[in-house]
């Protein structure tokens, strides 16, 4: 039975040692090894099928590990208790592909449930916090609407307030830019990377849209369908001028293989 959380010494933000994933028989990733460090925009990319987004469920407890450890701010959250994973993840928020927003809550009341669930603040000083965040990501005065009243890309900038109720000090992204256009994509980057300027937060982003990738990433990691294993790790622009192998040189080049 998971009872503590066990420490160990590091810098690193999180740090994952010797993790196998995967369900039943069915191994996605083996012996995977990495750290990200505090502040770094850490990028999860790989062809499909490769377990990006199943590490993100690993990574943030949604999905247990077949073996190995996963540890935030020196302490084990793969074998902490269900209680004290929450009260890790406390210090963690998450943006979904879709924005996760519920579509009968207004913006502000979306923004507002983390902080009803987490905090004994006033519904005057929730109702503060929500606007707060929301112009953070530049929808001051969208309170009332409800996420159908609004596109797409505002959409993603709502949930990515609500990620930010807590003032995390590490924020999880899967697949922000999914279904953006162009422009509504690189607003979305220039808010990540000014979070991350201005506030200091951490980001794990799973993408594999190149442009995202080259204007934010400080650090990455490769995962490889075939080898079930990470083939690279490192800055994305060093990796681009000094490609470890042909899979990781076709991804970032979209070469004859084509990731997607």
């Amino acid at each position: 039975m998971k009872t503590s959380v066990k420490e160990v010494t590091t810098n690193s933000k999180i740090q994952v040692k010797n993790l196998t994933m995967g369900y039943g028989d069915f191994i996605l990733q083996k012996d995977m090894s990495f750290e990200v460090n505090p502040k770094d925009i850490f990028i999860i990319m790989g062809g499909s099928g490769c377990g990006k987004s199943s590490l993100l469920r690993v990574l943030t407890g949604l999905m247990p590990p077949l073996k190995g450890s996963v540890y935030i701010d020196g302490k084990n959250f793969t074998s902490a208790s269900t209680e004290l994973q929450k009260e890790v993840m406390k210090k963690c928020g998450i943006l979904y592909q879709s924005g996760g927003l519920f579509s009968s809550m207004t913006l502000a009341e979306n923004i507002m449930l983390p902080l009803e669930q987490y905090t004994s603040y006033s519904l005057q000083t929730r109702k503060e916090i929500a606007s707060l965040k929301l112009a953070l990501v530049g929808l001051a005065g969208f309170e009332d609407f409800y996420p159908s009243q609004i596109s797409g890309g505002m959409k993603k900038r709502a949930g990515l307030a609500r990620a930010l109720a807590l003032d995390p000090d590490i924020l999880y992204f899967d697949e922000p830019s999914a279904g953006l256009d162009p422009i509504s994509s690189k607003l979305l980057d220039d808010l990540i990377l000014n979070i991350n300027q201005s506030l200091g937060t951490t980001m794990v982003i799973v993408t594999h849209e190149l442009s995202s990738i080259f204007a934010i990433g400080t650090n990455s990691i490769f995962l490889d369908a075939e080898t079930k294993k990470v083939i690279a790790q490192g800055n994305p622009k060093e990796l681009l001028k000094n490609p470890p192998n042909d899979a990781v040189y076709n991804f970032l080049t979209r070469g004859k293989t084509e990731y997607v």
